[in-house]
This record gives structure tokens, C-alpha cells and sequence, in this order.
């Protein structure tokens, strides 16, 4: 029979809540980890995250196979087929083995781990309303990590069917012929990546007058150029007033941002992708009187710790950027400090990656954000088109840019478009958490040929030496 008193309650089991309660478990605690979802692993694992990786890995590789990128290396293959029900069940596979996954790493590290509902009665007390662990436990502390949930607009109603979410969009029974997407964010544009590829006709429509709202716009302008190349189009500074679904489809009206006539655009499936809110359904955060943002996220102070002591709050739920690295290192910070040990987040580096072909990768300061906080800087280049991996691979599109601080040459922001960017970026963060200059990255001896050597060259042009350009 389970145990009905822990040390720890951790309401949510994705990358936020599984991270923290292993992480307990190993500071010595007995943790109940609670989630409605039989398998673990939140929406990254089963629905975010992972299957969108898997599918843009895959439709990458029949883009390429399709195409004449193998044809070029002299690599013939001849007629190719997407044999779509099996790269869907490939990526189930993935998410299967990995989801099942957290669940051994439950029973290695002794998390309890309890399904249904979650409510909270108040402090050390929570009771699962549904599912099949139903009944009220009690806890020392309570940490809320329950994640987000898909936004929508108003007059527009998701169905998962004709008007689908990232969660749909990662489900489709086959490839439509006209996809709009609404919203040029992150996940809106990795999605539409994938059903571009796979011979979809992708249009994306976005409010504002440019695509990935907070990146560097020097950025976000090089990879739009891609993206039409890629036979992406946008269609910016548009409001997107009202859509509505059919058997045979969906009917979208849509009007410029600033006013004007309206007009209407017809689509296999539209794809709703305008970001996402706090998942605080059904927890009970207004009985309990949590203190809550006009944001709709929950308070917390330095500990992680809401306006009700004993009760914590991590990841998407609060401040910050909804990204599951992110809701990790919040995670893990907040059980270490309850043990009463040191837990440290730093939010300016946070990488942010989108994982397009070429990848985007962000981390710290962008410029756009240099030139309004007045901070001046100094900014060096490099192209991938001159270096030496990135010629042998065919991946040249793109480039490195580092912005460093004009007096003390210290790295405020790195930003990266270029094959492998999310992996490449990392070096950067390492320097970045050590409070490096331009000139140390520039003076770190970098491995021949790697795509990493773009960011020495990067360093270098900071103070206008760069070699290979």
C-alpha cells in the first residue's frame, strides 16, 4: 500500500518535476511524484519536446533523400516514398522508450510515483481527485510543477482535428496540402518546418512585423530568408480574427495588424502556435489563495517558495522562459534549498534553441536589447560559409555573433545560426557562467576542422582580427 506522508509532494512529472524529485530522492527525501498523465515525462516527453524532435529528424532525412543533397555527395537512391504511418510510429517508439525511462529512474532513486489529479487542500496537504491513486496525502513541503498548456486566440476553438495545437500538429494521419501556422515563434516554426518538408504548402502568419519575437532580429531576419528557400511563406503584421473548422477543412479571417479590410484564407489544418499559460487547472491555487501575477503565474521568492510556506513552485508556472531546461535547473535549485544547501538558477543564460535546419541557437544579451538599454558594445561575425566542417558537411548557411561589453570586453550575448547552433552555443554558456571576456574564447585553442571554430573566429572578430574572413 503506498505511503500516505512524505517529505516532498511534486505535483507535475516533466522535465521540472521529475528532475526535482530524483534529485530529492538523492538529498535523502521520501518523494511522492504526482501526475494525471499515465506516462511520465510532461508534454516535452510525450507531446512537445521529443516527438516534435523526432519528426523534424526525420523529415530532415527525407527532405535530404528527396531532394538532391545525397545526389550531390553522389549517393543515389532513386525514387523516394514517405511512408508517413511509420515515421509516426518511429517517433512513438522514442517517446515510449524514453518515458519509460523516467519510469525506472523512479524506482532506481525510490520516488513514489502517484497518478490522477492533483488538489491542493493547503499547506501539507494534497488530495488526487482523479485517477486511480485517488485519496489525500500529507507532505512536509509541496512543489507545483505542473507545467503549461497550448494558448489560443479568441474566436478560435482547437479541436486537435482541423484546428490543432503543437499537440495535434504531432499527430496528423497525413500530410495536408495547405497548413497555415499562427504564430512565428518557436514551435510554430518547427512544426511547419516538418510538414514543409514532408511536401505541405506552409504559410505563417504573424502579428508583428517580424518572426521570433525576442530573438535578435539580425537573427531572426537571416533565418526568414532560409525558411522561404525552404518553401516556407509569411504573411506579417497580420491579425488573425476568427477561424472555423469543416469536414473538408478550415476558414480563416484574417486583417492587418494596424486596421484594414478583412480577408479570408482556406487550409487543410491550421496550426495554433501564439505560446502558452500556466497549467493551473483544477489545483486548487484560488481556495488556497496563492498569490498569482497579472500574468497568471505563480509568486515566488529567491527559495522558490509561494506566498503559503511549504508550498514552491518551479518551471513554467512562474517567471521565466517555459523551457524545460529552464524548469529543470528551477527544479533542482528549489530541492537543494529546502535541504538546506546552495541552489543557483542564472537567467540570462538560459540557452534558447530552435531546432530548424539550420538551427538557431540564443543565449544571454541580444542586440536589440544592447541598443535599448543604452549598454555599449562591441560585436564580431563569422559565416559559416568560411569554415572548414561546415564546407565539408553542406551545412555553410548561417553565422556566429558575439556582443561583447565595449570597456570590459566581457561576452554579454552569443547568438548562432548554423547546423548543430543548440550544441555549439554550449561552450559559450560555460564561458559566459565564468564571466569570460571575448579575448578568452578568442585565446581557447579550438580543434580543427569543427564547427566550434566559428566561434573562436567569432571571438576574434570581436577586436577586428578574425583569420579565416
Amino acid at each position: 500500500m503506498t505511503d500516505s506522508k512524505f517529505d516532498l509532494i511534486v505535483i507535475g512529472a516533466g522535465p521540472g518535476g521529475y528532475v526535482a524529485s530524483i534529485r530529492a530522492a538523492q538529498l535523502g527525501m521520501n518523494v511522492a511524484c504526482i501526475d494525471r498523465r499515465e506516462t511520465l515525462g510532461g508534454t516535452c516527453l510525450n507531446v512537445g519536446c521529443i516527438p516534435s524532435k523526432a519528426l523534424l529528424n526525420a523529415s530532415e532525412h527525407f527532405a535530404n533523400a528527396a531532394g538532391d543533397t545525397l545526389a550531390n555527395l553522389g549517393i543515389n537512391t532513386g525514387a523516394v516514398k514517405l511512408d508517413l504511418a511509420k515515421m509516426m510510429a518511429s517517433k512513438d517508439t522514442i517517446v515510449g522508450n524514453l518515458t519509460s525511462g523516467i519510469d525506472f529512474l523512479f524506482k532506481k532513486n525510490k520516488v513514489t510515483r502517484l497518478h490522477g489529479s492533483a488538489c491542493i487542500d493547503g499547506a501539507g496537504s494534497v488530495t488526487i481527485t482523479a485517477g486511480k491513486d485517488k485519496g489525500t496525502y500529507k507532505a512536509e513541503n509541496i512543489l507545483i510543477a505542473s507545467g503549461s498548456h497550448p494558448s489560443s486566440l479568441p474566436g478560435i476553438d482547437i479541436d486537435e482535428k482541423r484546428i490543432v495545437s503543437s499537440t495535434g500538429a504531432l499527430a496528423l494521419g497525413k500530410v495536408p496540402k495547405k497548413m497555415i501556422v499562427i504564430g512565428a515563434g518557436y514551435i510554430g516554426l518547427e512544426l511547419g518546418t516538418v510538414w514543409a518538408r514532408l511536401g505541405a504548402e506552409v504559410k505563417v502568419i504573424e502579428f508583428l512585423p517580424r518572426i521570433l519575437p525576442g530573438m535578435d532580429s539580425e537573427i531572426a531576419k537571416k533565418f526568414m530568408t532560409i525558411a522561404k528557400k525552404q518553401g516556407l511563406s509569411f504573411k506579417l503584421k497580420t491579425a488573425v480574427t476568427s477561424a472555423k473548422a469543416s469536414k473538408t477543412g478550415v476558414t480563416l479571417t484574417v486583417e492587418p495588424a494596424g486596421g484594414g479590410d478583412a480577408e479570408t484564407i482556406k487550409a487543410d489544418i491550421a496550426l495554433v502556435s501564439v505560446g502558452r499559460h500556466p497549467a493551473l487547472d483544477g489545483l486548487g491555487a484560488e481556495a488556497i489563495k496563492l498569490a498569482i501575477s497579472e500574468r497568471g503565474r505563480i509568486k515566488v521568492d529567491a527559495r522558490f517558495e509561494t506566498n503559503i510556506e511549504g508550498i514552491f513552485a518551479i518551471g513554467d508556472v512562474i517567471d521565466g522562459p517555459m523551457l524545460a531546461h529552464k524548469a529543470e535547473e528551477d527544479g533542482v535549485a528549489a530541492v537543494e534549498m529546502m535541504a538546506g544547501k546552495a541552489g543557483h538558477v542564472d537567467y540570462d543564460l538560459v540557452p534558447g534553441i530552435v531546432y530548424t535546419a539550420p538551427e538557431i541557437a540564443t543565449l544571454g544579451k541580444s542586440e536589440d536589447m544592447l541598443k535599448e538599454a543604452g549598454i555599449a558594445y562591441k560585436v564580431g561575425h563569422f559565416p559559416f560559409s568560411a569554415n572548414s566542417r561546415a564546407r565539408a558537411q553542406g551545412h555553410s548557411e548561417g553565422f556566429v555573433k558575439i556582443l561583447a561589453d565595449a570597456e570590459t570586453d566581457r561576452v554579454l550575448g552569443v547568438h548562432i545560426i548554423g547546423h548543430e547552433a543548440g550544441t555549439v552555443i554550449h561552450e559559450c554558456a560555460t564561458a559566459m557562467a565564468f564571466g569570460a571576456s571575448s579575448e578568452d574564447i578568442a585565446r581557447t585553442c579550438h580543434g580543427h576542422p569543427t564547427l566550434n571554430e566559428a566561434v573562436k573566429e567569432a571571438a576574434l572578430a570581436v577586436d577586428g582580427r578574425a583569420i579565416h574572413m
